[in-house]
């Protein structure tokens, strides 16, 4: 039987342990080790190079989506699954911006954390049911921003991240650097979604970034 390897990460050891009794019951999952803030965590995803990664969002030293970037920015590959006692859509939204595999709500881990491992290893995406309205509000807000503005429609998934980071007024190098693109790329890309807009002037992109970021997240 392929077993699929998981490391743990929550501030709160009882939780912990709650969980890892929940995985370590199911013959197909395993556990290489845990930690107990997000700089452990990120330390523990490097060394052991797990399948999945079960991430409390809210954790001292570097929190869940501290972990995610920090590992984005060094290439280390590890399927996420966060864990959260939030029921927050703006949360949610951030979280889902990662391109993450799993969002959990604790209240639900016990009978949820395996078939979520399971999904994420599997590259699927596993949401709580209690959150799946967040997904279905993400789902209309993308398509009511194509009805709008059609010619959207038209940007890779790519150029639409890049639309995000120019409404998080982040730089060409800043965008470069969290993209692992380089500084030209992105210069080609900002004229690429000009040109597709039909997008003029010196802050005319910026504008319309602004004006979508909340139907972009």
């Amino acid at each position: 039987m392929h077993k699929i390897h998981i490391i743990i990460a929550d501030d709160h050891p009882v939780f912990r342990h709650g969980l890892r009794q929940v995985i370590e019951a199911e013959p197909d999952l395993h556990i290489l080790a845990e930690a107990q803030d997000g700089a452990a965590a990120f330390d523990a995803i490097r060394q052991h190079k797990p399948d999945v990664a079960v991430l409390d969002v809210d954790m001292p030293r570097l929190d869940g989506f501290g972990v995610v970037r920090a590992l984005r920015e060094e290439r280390l590959e590890a399927r996420i699954v966060f864990l959260t006692m939030h029921k927050d859509e703006d949360l949610f939204n951030e979280a889902m911006n990662l391109d993450i595999q799993g969002y959990v709500v604790k209240d639900s881990a016990v009978t949820e954390i395996a078939g979520s491992v399971r999904a994420a290893a599997a590259g699927q995406v596993f949401i709580s049911p209690s959150v799946s309205a967040y997904l279905l509000n993400r789902s209309r807000r993308t398509a009511a921003l194509v009805a709008q503005n059609p010619s959207i429609a038209a940007l890779t998934t790519t150029e639409r991240r890049i639309m995000l980071a120019i409404a998080e007024h982040k730089t060409s190098k800043e965008i470069a650097g969290d993209l692992f693109i380089s500084h030209r790329t992105v210069e080609n890309h900002r004229s690429n979604i000009c040109q597709k807009l039909n997008l003029h002037g010196a802050h005319a992109l910026l504008r319309f970034a602004l004006d979508n970021k909340s139907e972009l997240s």
